[in-house]
């Protein structure tokens, strides 16, 4: 297992996450058209009874996003996507002892959810929209930055690198720069290598092969590669019959230092961490 060299206290608005161990991040898309789970939680007590459900199944944290950002998705407006989290965001601080994650790519939404109870922002565009880095500072909470090229529309459009890994790290690197110049503080950011995100199979599985490569840049990592079609491609299984191959990656995550394993499968993932770990500590 990777030695991670950051402090392991994570304050998340008015809970802290504890980085010495893994933890499981629930997804819940409020979202009509994301790619595996659309529709099924758009309706306000859907989402809640969901939310709860998942953290009873032993969720540290739980994800909460109103834009599809699957290939191909459709863009929508701040008013539309706060109009979709922001009660959900509300009604979970309320009833439930949870770090709230909300990803999100829009200043108007990281303010508000701040305001609403959030404690992490979770941007797959890493904070590169207009205004998003200096909204994301003034919440004071810490911020999950991802890697990808383009926009969701066409990210998928004849992907290329020399090494992706290598440039992976590179983006990453710059952007931990641009938080700190915008008052951002590296021991506030979390790290995701974007998986499926502007990468095609051979991509992906590089990546994840070097997974601890990018612990070079000192920051914890958040792995999400839950039912994704690298996991189709290398398996053959529609999105519906990928279980065992997301439980597969997020043992290998686990076992490579990964942080936050963001998951649909909240029950079956923390199994998968409760046993290595048992297996970890064991003297």
């Amino acid at each position: 297992m990777t030695l991670q060299q950051y402090p392991t206290r994570l304050p998340c608005g008015n809970r802290v996450l504890d980085l010495s161990r893994t933890h499981v991040m629930g997804i819940l898309n409020v979202t009509p058209d994301s790619f595996s789970d659309g529709g099924r939680f758009s309706r306000h007590d859907e989402a809640l009874r969901h939310a709860e459900a998942m953290v009873e199944a032993g969720a540290s944290l739980i994800d909460v996003g109103g834009e599809s950002t699957r290939p191909g998705a459709r863009a929508v407006s701040p008013d539309e996507e706060l109009g979709r989290v922001a009660p959900i965001v509300e009604a979970i601080s309320a009833r439930l002892d949870v770090i709230i994650s909300v990803d999100t790519s829009t200043p108007t939404v990281m303010r508000e959810v701040a305001r609403l109870g959030a404690g992490l922002i979770n941007d797959v565009r890493a904070l590169e929209r207009e205004g998003a880095l200096e909204a994301a500072a003034s919440t004071g909470l810490p911020v999950c930055l991802m890697h990808m090229r383009g926009e969701p529309g066409n990210m998928q459009d004849n992907p290329r690198y020399d090494d992706v890994t290598a440039e992976v790290a590179r983006y990453l690197e710059q952007r931990i720069a641009a938080c700190a110049a915008a008052g951002i503080a590296p021991e506030r950011v979390i790290l995701d290598p974007g998986f499926g995100f502007a990468k095609n199979l051979a991509h992906n599985l590089s990546l994840f092969k070097h997974l601890e490569a990018l612990y070079c840049l000192g920051r914890p990592l958040l792995v999400g590669v839950s039912r994704k079609s690298m996991i189709g491609l290398a398996l053959d299984r529609p999105v519906g019959e990928r279980l065992y191959g997301s439980l597969a990656l997020a043992a290998l995550a686990m076992t490579m230092g990964t942080s936050i394993l963001r998951v649909h499968d909240v029950a079956e993932t923390v199994d998968v961490v409760r046993m290595i770990a048992a297996v970890q500590n064991a003297e």
